[in-house]
């Protein structure tokens, strides 16, 4: 595996791994049921990604990537602190939109410096991003 496959592969699961971080963290938060289970099965999704993205490197030996511990205190402060006036169900569905849109916007950067990467590597990255995409449109119905 070549070292742009691994930048891409140890994104994917720093993607996921914050988009499943956030979803744990707001969804307390979330009181409509139809949102609430969106929300869960994005979970899962997030999780085989993130779980591929893993197995891809550690096939390669290469060390996956580790969780920082101040972005995750910054994430999960930051939604505190934007949900704690407002928990609507239109609110809730923005930050989430946000946090896709950055997702992909992120993923972008990452595929965009590293062209030279295997065919492999860059279809997770664009089944993630076209999961991010699909995500912000069936969000958007909550607006």
């Amino acid at each position: 595996m070549k070292s742009e496959d691994i930048k891409i592969c140890r994104e994917v699961q720093r993607n996921a791994q914050m988009a499943m971080k956030a979803i744990e963290t707001i969804s307390d938060k979330v009181y409509n049921e139809e949102l609430a289970r969106h929300i869960s099965k994005q979970t899962i999704k997030y999780s085989e990604l993130k779980n591929r993205a893993m197995e891809k490197l550690l096939e390669a030996k290469a060390l996956p990537y580790h969780t920082n511990r101040m972005a995750d205190l910054m994430l999960v402060g930051g939604i505190h602190s934007k949900t704690m006036l407002n928990t609507s169900t239109s609110h809730i569905a923005q930050l989430m939109i946000q946090g896709s849109n950055r997702g992909v916007t992120e993923m972008c950067k990452v595929l965009n410096h590293n062209e030279d990467a295997g065919v492999s590597a860059i279809e997770l990255a664009k089944e993630l991003m076209d999961f991010e995409e699909k995500n912000i449109e069936k969000l958007k119905t909550y607006l």
